[in-house]
């Protein structure tokens, strides 16, 4: 058996990441102010001249929407003669593990479950959100919520590039939603690897790159390990679509993001918490991810039921 990527699947990669990383809103752009003037870099732009906590707006890039839709990245498994790629979870895995590598905002997951189902939906002419756990993202620039959001009432999101609703009852969980959100989760734990080597091979303290101090290369050596140890898992578990795999998966990847992240702040220091790095954005997004279906409890109560079977 080959574990290795086919030429096929690094091609898909490699379009993903050139589409989404030349997308200006895909880096962090995506919060504009209402009279629609684009945020200056990362920085979210404040509402009627408010700079105060939470006077912030989101809003979702519709052309970057129905580009992602123009490249089959909604209709990715849907079967050709629906008019999709016909490909499988494994692919998915990879194109969402470049999405959120690149920040991405909006509902993917959504959007794309909802291709097939949803008239529109696999065009990207359609956004789709959905409640997932007791968490809605993306509610108000949404077309269509599946299920209803019936009762949903605003939360205030440690992510400015996802804003939430809570809904009264939860939603049921979704393997396929848990292991999306596992590949996005290693495309963040991949990027902010490499941000963080970046910046101690160029960042110089004491005559000489911080790279070079012991303390700082067991943070980047860890931050690799915990990537490439969620990367086998998510992709064994593309492979095989097995619950308790998808659990494993998810859970090794919500640790590698989030930790990964952190430790990535800890290289670049207080820049790391400025408009003009994304470093911090990805914690955000990565703390957002991880409260998915219910979050890391659900994950971990899946696999110790499957652990005892």
């Amino acid at each position: 058996m080959r574990f290795q990527l086919t030429v096929e699947q690094r091609a898909l990669q490699r379009t993903v990441r050139d589409v989404v990383g030349r997308w200006p809103s895909a880096g962090g752009w995506g919060l504009v102010a209402p009279r629609g003037e684009a945020a200056h870099r990362h920085s979210p732009a404040p509402l009627n001249g408010s700079a105060g906590p939470g006077a912030y707006q989101s809003r979702l890039d519709r052309v970057l929407w129905r580009t992602l839709g123009e490249l089959g990245f909604f209709s990715l498994r849907l079967p050709e003669v629906d008019g999709g790629a016909g490909l499988g979870l494994p692919e998915a895995v990879l194109a969402f593990e470049e999405t959120g590598r690149a920040l991405v905002p909006g509902p993917l997951v959504a959007t794309h479950l909802a291709a097939g189902v949803v008239p529109g939906a696999a065009a990207g002419e359609v956004v789709v959100a959905a409640a997932d756990g007791r968490l809605v993202e993306w509610l108000d620039e949404a077309d269509v919520v599946r299920p209803g959001a019936e009762g949903a009432v605003p939360l205030r999101s440690v992510d400015p590039l996802t804003p939430l609703h809570r809904v009264p009852a939860p939603a049921p969980a979704d393997p396929v939603t848990d292991l999306l959100t596992a590949a996005e989760q290693l495309g963040t734990a991949t990027r902010v690897c490499e941000l963080a080597v970046q910046h101690a091979r160029t960042r110089e303290q004491f005559g000489q790159p911080i790279g070079a101090f012991q303390a700082v290369k067991h943070l980047c050596a860890q931050m690799l390990v915990r990537a490439e140890l969620a990367r086998a898992a998510v992709y064994a578990a593309a492979v095989t679509a097995d619950r308790g795999d998808i659990a494993a998966a998810r859970l090794l990847a919500d640790e590698a993001a989030v930790r990964g992240a952190r430790d990535c702040l800890q290289v670049h220091g207080g820049m790391g918490f400025t408009w003009d790095s994304e470093v911090h954005l990805h914690l955000k997004r990565a703390w957002v991810r991880a409260q998915r279906g219910g979050g890391i409890t659900e994950s971990e109560e899946l696999l110790a039921a499957d652990l005892v079977a």
